[in-house]
């Protein structure tokens, strides 16, 4: 039992509101300590792009005057370079393209991203709602959230599940093999 609990401090800051209740009864505090936390690195990386001070013009968009800046990551940088290095016909390729193409191609691959996206979700949509006791499981977990906020939750943490089992079951086949498993 926690000594801080407000069953004996009802004023105690720490743990005014985080009491279990079963039944009618109401249990102690379950935050006994605070555990402790790794250290952070020190080393603090700012990616934000400056604010602009021309107001946007009627179409949404930026005046233009206005030139947008963009953040650079050495280590995407790196990948990139390596990747032009090694496929030198495709870099051709694409410094051939109109810049209409390029901006559609670019387009493409965000369509087929969200694409995917649905097509991941509606199937772990679909494998909760085969199985009734899985779903009840599932919307005993979502019951206090508003209507409209349950199915995307369903979705995301069935989509964290299915991660967590996939991870462990590769795992598990990588220690029946004998290799190494990395953490």
């Amino acid at each position: 039992m926690c000594p801080r609990s407000p069953l004996k401090n009802p004023t105690c800051p720490n743990h005014k509101d985080i009491l279990l209740e079963r039944g009618s009864d109401i249990a102690s505090c379950w935050r006994t300590r605070q555990m402790p936390r790794k250290p952070k690195p020190k080393t603090r990386i700012v990616m934000s792009k400056p604010k602009s001070s021309a107001p946007p013009s009627a179409g949404g968009n930026a005046a233009p005057s206005d030139t947008p800046t963009f953040r650079s990551n050495p280590e995407v940088d790196a990948k990139i370079d390596a990747y032009i290095k090694e496929n030198p016909k495709y870099w051709a390729y694409v410094q051939a393209m109109p810049r209409e193409r390029l901006e559609r191609t670019v387009v493409l691959n965000e369509v087929r991203e969200i694409d995917r996206q649905q097509r991941i979700r509606e199937g772990v949509l679909k494998q909760i709602n085969r199985n009734p006791e899985m779903k009840r499981a599932y919307e005993l977990l979502v019951k206090d959230l508003p209507e409209d906020q349950k199915e995307n939750v369903i979705a995301q943490i069935g989509r964290v599940a299915r991660r967590a089992v996939a991870r462990t079951q590769g795992q598990h086949q990588q220690q029946t093999r004998g290799e190494a498993v990395g953490v």
